[in-house]
């Protein structure tokens, strides 16, 4: 399964995100993140126990991917945005893109943002189900 790296990040997703979604939240500079908080992000679906993957499934990938991407706020303004095109760049490198209409996805974006950190796990759940219900092949 391939993933994103921090190069991805600042040259693919950062940049598209800073110059194609704009709702009233600037986007800093890539090099304002916080230190070391957007590597986690981004080697989080990847984490094994005992040799097993913790996230199996490329969908169970994307939900941590996009979750950790929200609620571990790698920067200091714009994090949805960049969150989103993460997610998008995560899945169509894996052959795959979510067709959802831009409001129910915006909508999405705020649930799962303003979600209390002590319901992650039904957080979860509701993000793969939402990636699960709009996943198409490339």
């Amino acid at each position: 399964m391939k993933t994103v790296t921090i190069e991805e990040v600042e040259h693919i997703a950062f940049k598209l995100a800073q110059m194609k979604l704009s709702y009233d939240e600037p986007i800093p500079d890539f090099s304002t993140r916080f230190p070391n908080i957007l590597e986690s992000c981004l080697i989080t679906p990847s984490q094994q126990d005992s040799g097993k993957d913790l996230y199996p499934s490329l969908v169970s990938k994307a939900g941590i991917l996009f979750y950790q991407m929200i609620k571990s706020k790698p920067f200091e303004n714009g994090n949805r945005k960049i969150a989103a095109t993460v997610l998008l760049v995560f899945l169509y490198k894996n052959g795959k893109w979510l067709k959802a209409d831009t409001k129910e996805f915006f909508d999405f974006l705020e649930w799962v943002a303003q979600s209390p950190a002590m319901l992650k796990e039904q957080v979860l759940s509701g993000i793969e189900l939402f990636i699960r219900s709009h996943l198409v092949s490339v």
